[in-house]
């Protein structure tokens, strides 16, 4: 009998140590501490603006195209003919989580798509779990964001770091 207590009194703590060393497997990263920098101007939100916008025509996707400036506040936004309405919010949203989390929303996609913890990432005010968010960066400090929404997740990730890689 203490055998069988014994074996039961073991497999259950190794199943503990299983699912805690399989949740510390899945913790998100600590917060990036990429400083904020000055407001993006109107002529670099331009090239950002201008190469995200040259993505999407090149593959006939329809999509909107947010810049935020570091402050969180819209500086542009285009909404290339027949997007959706809705797409516009979406990408707003996303530049926004870029902005105030220092990290593109596709973390936060990622982080909800492994389940787990990772879905507290759900209760953040402000974070999208959508890929098209992305901060812009320029000589090591965030500028501004850019947020694209109208595609697929994956397209609208590549037309957002089509724009902020142009402001590099």
């Amino acid at each position: 009998m203490r055998t069988q207590g014994k074996t039961l009194l073991a497999s259950m703590l190794a199943a503990v140590i299983l699912t805690a060393t399989a949740s510390a497997q899945q913790a998100p990263s600590p917060p990036p501490t990429t400083p904020y920098g000055a407001p993006i101007g109107i002529e670099a939100a331009k090239k950002v603006m201008a190469a995200a916008e040259a993505e999407a025509v090149k593959n006939n996707w329809a999509m909107a195209i947010v810049i935020l400036d570091s402050t969180g506040h819209t500086v542009m936004l285009h909404k290339l003919d027949n997007t959706q309405y809705g797409s516009l919010l979406a990408a707003e949203d996303k530049a926004h989580s870029a902005i105030i989390y220092r990290r593109p929303s596709m973390v936060f996609e990622d982080l909800v798509a492994k389940g787990g913890i990772g879905l507290r990432s759900l209760a953040l005010r402000g974070a999208s779990p959508l890929e098209g968010g992305i901060p812009v960066i320029v000589d090591g400090k965030i500028v501004g964001a850019i947020g694209v929404s109208g595609g697929t997740s994956v397209q609208d990730g590549q037309v957002a770091k089509a724009g902020a890689d142009a402001a590099k």
